[in-house]
């Protein structure tokens, strides 16, 4: 279904948005304004998959003992070691 609607835009955005049509990377201007809404929806959930896994990282190793951490001290040594800082 194809909404119309009403938008209104700067004049550096509607000069850009003009531009990119004259240019033939679009056909019109709505199809422009939809692929980068578009982009706007792939964005968000790329980062909604990323502030999951996060959240579940952090959830399985909450459920970690604590005799299993890992030491300030050895995780500074390791990281030393990977940029070979002494």
């Amino acid at each position: 279904m194809t909404v119309k609607t009403t938008l209104s835009f700067t004049d550096r955005h509607h000069k850009f948005l003009m531009a990119k049509v004259k240019q033939g990377a679009f056909a019109t201007a709505s199809s422009a304004v939809a692929a980068a809404i578009e982009q706007l929806i792939e964005d968000e959930v790329q980062r909604e998959n990323a502030l999951q896994a996060v959240s579940s990282a952090i959830s399985e190793r909450m459920e970690l003992a604590r005799s299993e951490f890992a030491s300030g001290e050895e995780l500074f040594r390791s990281a030393f070691q990977r940029i070979n800082v002494d």
